[in-house]
C-alpha cells in the first residue's frame, strides 16, 4: 500500500476588487474534488486560500469608495464565506495578503533573495500621471501591444498573445485613471534579476522535472510554453529581470530598509499562499516551519492560463533562491465560456455564481456539470445550458437517483431494512462493465475528472439495466420470492453504495444525504466494491434530487425574467370619477393566477394536435428513444425523438392516435433533430417501477385537429 501523503493546495488568489465569478468558482470546485479525492484516500492535506489585497487598483478603489484599503478589502471578503458554503468548498483557512504573516514572508524571501546577490537597484524612466500626481502601476497604463499591436492592452502584459514586458515598452501609451498622456520620470526600483544564468538553469531543470511524487511538474502544453519563454537552447535564456518595487502612494508592503518603496503586488502575492498556512497552522497548533521543511510535503497550485508565467517562473525561482520547497505541481486549466462564448455581462453571457444560489439551484448540480467537462489539459470549459439540464437530468436523476428510488423502500418495507447477500453473478456482471475504482482514483488523481465521470456513470449504466432486467417491483408481487426480491435490492442498492462513494468528491452534499439514508458514515476509496454485510440496515428512502428546471436556468442566464411579485392592495383607497367603466373593464379580465397555476394566456400559447404514429423505431445506440413518425396533417409527417422505449415495442404503436406539442421549438440531438413532443404520463412507484403510459384520442379524432 502506498505511503499517505502531506499536501499542501492552493487556488490562485482572487483580487479582493469584486465578487467572485463562475471562473473562481470553476477553478474552487476543481481543487475542492481533488482535495477531498486526496482525503478519501487517506493522504493529509492543508487546502488555503486567501484574498490578493494589496495594489494600487485597492488603494484607488478605496478612495473613490471614501474609506480606508483595509476596510474596503474588509467588506469585500466579508462576502466570501456565502460562495465557498453555498458551492461546497472546503477550505481549511482563508487568509489575506495584508496580513502580518505575509509582511514577515515576503519581507524576509525579499532579504534573502537579495543576500543571493540577486536583487538589484536601478534607476527606471516611469510613467507618471500628470493629472492624478502619480506613478503609474502597470495596470494603470494601457495602450497597443509592443509584440503583436492589440489595442488596449495593460502595461504588464498582453491579454491577446500573452506577452509580458515592461510599461514603457507599450505604444501610445496612456493613463487608464485620467485619460492623459503619461510622462516619463526617472526613478529608483528593484529588480529580480531572473537572467541570471543560475536562475535560468534552475528553472530550465524545475520545470523540466518530475514532483515529490512522481508525475511531472507541469502540464505538458505548460512545459512548451515555459520552454520557450526560458529560450529554447539558446545558453542565455530570453528571460528579463522582473521589477518588484512600487513609489508611495502605494497600498501593500514596505521594502525593508527602503522608505517610499513597496514590493509590486505579483511579489507578495504568491507568498500569500505561505502566509495563509501559516496562520491556518498557527490556529491547528501545527508547527509551519516543521511542515515546510519536510522533504515529502508537496505543494500543488491550481491557478488559470492565464497567471502562467508568474507561478512557472517568478514563483519558483523566488522560492528556490530564497532557501525554500519549490511546488511539486501547477495545475494549469482554461476559462470558462457559455455555449461557446468568452463570458460578459455586456453581451448578457455571464453566469453570476450568487444568482444561481438565489435561484435555488441545486450546487451539485453545477459541481457535477463542471467535473464532466474537466480534464488534465489547458482547456477551456463550455457552459451549455441545454447540455447541462440533459447531462444532470440523465445521469444524477435519470441513473444515480433512480437506483436508490427503485429498490430502497422494498427493503424498508419488507425487510425492515435489512440487506441480504448480494448476486454474485451480477457483481461479476457489474465489474466487466467499467474500469474499476482503482482505474477512477487514477483518473481523479490526474484531474482527468471529465474521464472519470464517463467510467462512473457506465457503472450506473449497468446497474439500472440490471434493475431493468431483475425488475423487482414484479417479483414482490410473489408471496413467495420474498428471497429473490430482497437479493435483488441488496445487489442494487450496494452499487448504489459505490456510485455515491465514487461521487464524494464532486457531490459532497448529495453523498452525505444519501449516506445517511444508507446508515452509513463516509469511508476511504478502498471500501468501494466491498458489499455491504448481509444484516446492515438501512433507512427508508427520500427524495434526493429534483430534475432541473429549464426556466430556471433561463433566469440565470437573463433569457426569462423571474415573475413579478403580486401588487399588494391598497388601503382606504377612494374611487376616481369615471371608474365604473374601468371597473366592468377589469371584470372581464382573467384573474391573475396564483402561485402554482398558469393563466388562460400561458396555455393558448400551447400548440396541441393529435398526431398519428405513421412509424417508430428503436434508436441505435440509445436505450430509452424510439424514432417517431408523426402526421399532424401536415404536408410532411414530423420526426420526434420520445424517451417511451422501455415501455412501448415500437410495431405496437404504429397507427395509433396520439398528442403532441407542435409549437416546441426543434431540438438537435445526436441522433437528429427532433420536431415536437408526445405526450405522456408517468410514475416513478417502487412498488411497481417506472411507468410510462401514452396519451391517447378517442377514435374519431383526426391527424391535425388542435387540442384546447
Amino acid at each position: 500500500m502506498a505511503r499517505p501523503r502531506t499536501l499542501f493546495v492552493t487556488t490562485a488568489l482572487p483580487y479582493a476588487n469584486g465578487a467572485f465569478h463562475v471562473g473562481h468558482i470553476m477553478e474552487y470546485i476543481q481543487a475542492d474534488i481533488w482535495v477531498r479525492f486526496q482525503r478519501m484516500r487517506g493522504n493529509t492535506v492543508h487546502f488555503v486560500g486567501a484574498d490578493d489585497a494589496h495594489g494600487a487598483p485597492i488603494m484607488i478603489a478605496a478612495e473613490k469608495a471614501g474609506c480606508t484599503p483595509q476596510e474596503f478589502v474588509a467588506g469585500i471578503a466579508g462576502n466570501r464565506k456565502t460562495y465557498f458554503d453555498g458551492f461546497h468548498i472546503a477550505f481549511d483557512h482563508w487568509h489575506s495578503t495584508d496580513s502580518p504573516e505575509n509582511v514577515e514572508l515576503s519581507q524576509g524571501i525579499y532579504l534573502a533573495l537579495k543576500g543571493a546577490g540577486l536583487i538589484d537597484r536601478r534607476e527606471i524612466e516611469q510613467f507618471y500621471d500628470p493629472v492624478k500626481g502619480m506613478f503609474l502601476a502597470d495596470r494603470y497604463i494601457k495602450g497597443k501591444c509592443p509584440k503583436c499591436g492589440a489595442p488596449d492592452q495593460y502595461g504588464d502584459s498582453c491579454e491577446v498573445c500573452g506577452a509580458v514586458y515592461a510599461p514603457t515598452d507599450l505604444i501610445e501609451p496612456f493613463s487608464a485613471l485620467s485619460g492623459a498622456t503619461p510622462e516619463l520620470r526617472r526613478s529608483e526600483h528593484f529588480f529580480f534579476r531572473l537572467s541570471d544564468p543560475r536562475c535560468v538553469a534552475f528553472l530550465r531543470e524545475w520545470t523540466r522535472s518530475n514532483g515529490r511524487h512522481g508525475g511531472p511538474r507541469l502540464q505538458p502544453e505548460v512545459l512548451a510554453k515555459a520552454r520557450e519563454w526560458l529560450g529554447g537552447e539558446d545558453p542565455q535564456g530570453r528571460l528579463a529581470d522582473w521589477d518588484i518595487s512600487r513609489d508611495a502612494p502605494y497600498f501593500g508592503i514596505e521594502i525593508p530598509g527602503e522608505p517610499g518603496k513597496y514590493f509590486y503586488v505579483w511579489l507578495d502575492a504568491p507568498i500569500g499562499y505561505l502566509a495563509s498556512l501559516k496562520a491556518y497552522c498557527g490556529r491547528a497548533d501545527i508547527d509551519f516551519d516543521a511542515l515546510m521543511n519536510d522533504d515529502t510535503v508537496e505543494q500543488v497550485h491550481f491557478i488559470g492560463k492565464d497567471i502562467i508565467y508568474f507561478h512557472v517562473l517568478f514563483w519558483p525561482a523566488m522560492l528556490h533562491f530564497a532557501g525554500r520547497k519549490t511546488p511539486d505541481q501547477v495545475n494549469v486549466h482554461g476559462f470558462i465560456t457559455a455555449s461557446g462564448e468568452k463570458m460578459s455581462k455586456s453581451r448578457g453571457t455571464g453566469i453570476s455564481p450568487l444568482r444561481y444560489l438565489e435561484l435555488g439551484l441545486n450546487p451539485d448540480w453545477l459541481r457535477y456539470y463542471i467535473a464532466a467537462k474537466l480534464n488534465s489539459h489547458v482547456e477551456d470549459v463550455d457552459f451549455n445550458p441545454d447540455d447541462f439540464v440533459a447531462r444532470v437530468n440523465s445521469d444524477l436523476v435519470g441513473k444515480l437517483v433512480n437506483i436508490a428510488s427503485r429498490c430502497s423502500n422494498f427493503l424498508v418495507r419488507r425487510f425492515g431494512g435489512r440487506l441480504g447477500e448480494p448476486d454474485p453473478q451480477a457483481i461479476a456482471g457489474f465489474a466487466a462493465a467499467w474500469a474499476g475504482p482503482e482505474a477512477v482514483a487514477r483518473l481523479y488523481e490526474q484531474r482527468d475528472y471529465g474521464k472519470a465521470i464517463r467510467e462512473i456513470m457506465q457503472y450506473a449504466d449497468a446497474i439500472n439495466q440490471y434493475v431493468d432486467t431483475a425488475r423487482p417491483w414484479d417479483v414482490a408481487k410473489d408471496p413467495a420470492a420474498g428471497e429473490a426480491l430482497q437479493r435483488i435490492c441488496s445487489t442494487a442498492i450496494n452499487g448504489f453504495r459505490d456510485l455515491v462513494l465514487l461521487l464524494a468528491p464532486v457531490m459532497p452534499a448529495t453523498t452525505g444525504r444519501a449516506l445517511e439514508q444508507l446508515s452509513l458514515t463516509l469511508p476511504g476509496w478502498s471500501a468501494i466494491g466491498t458489499p455491504l454485510p448481509a444484516g446492515h440496515v438501512i433507512g427508508p428512502y427520500a427524495h434526493l434530487m429534483t430534475r432541473i428546471d429549464g426556466k430556471a436556468v433561463d433566469r440565470l442566464l437573463g433569457i426569462a425574467e423571474d415573475a413579478p411579485a403580486p401588487a399588494a392592495g391598497g388601503q382606504g383607497g377612494g374611487k376616481a370619477a369615471g371608474s365604473d367603466a374601468a371597473t366592468r373593464k377589469d371584470k372581464d379580465k382573467a384573474a391573475v393566477p396564483g402561485e402554482g397555476f398558469v393563466g388562460i394566456e400561458d396555455f393558448a400559447k400551447l400548440d396541441l394536435r393529435i398526431a398519428r404514429i405513421v412509424s417508430a423505431a428503436r434508436v441505435e445506440g440509445s436505450k430509452k428513444l424510439l424514432q417517431l413518425s408523426l402526421d399532424i396533417g401536415e404536408e410532411r409527417p414530423r420526426q420526434v425523438f420520445s424517451g417511451i422505449q422501455s415501455a412501448y415495442a415500437p410495431e405496437d404503436i404504429v397507427g395509433r392516435l396520439t398528442v403532441m406539442i407542435a409549437n416546441l421549438a426543434p431540438r438537435k440531438m445526436k441522433f437528429g433533430i427532433s420536431e415536437g413532443m408526445v405526450l405522456s404520463a408517468g410514475h416513478e412507484d417502487p412498488e411497481r417501477g417506472t411507468g410510462i403510459y401514452l396519451l391517447s384520442a378517442d377514435s374519431g379524432a383526426e391527424p391535425g385537429m388542435r387540442i384546447g
